[in-house]
């Protein structure tokens, strides 16, 4: 099974449906676990994805520092 690869702005378009779902009134205990861990999933994809990004940034500022 391939492992599915998200764009940040899909990781970030998921997580906050996941936490308008949480945020819903009618809810239960058991459903309200399985949203966070799927959230707190794509919280880690979304970090993943911006650390990604820092980083090139700075390879990119140092080379142009190097000039």
């Amino acid at each position: 099974m391939a492992k599915e690869t998200k764009t940040l702005e899909q990781a970030m378009e998921e997580l906050n449906i996941v936490i308008g779902q949480l945020e819903g009134e009618e809810i239960g205990l058991e459903e309200s676990f399985r949203l966070y861990q799927e959230g707190m999933k794509l919280l880690k994809t979304c970090n993943a994805a911006i650390d990604k990004v820092e980083k090139k940034l700075i390879i990119l500022e140092e080379k142009e520092e190097r000039g």
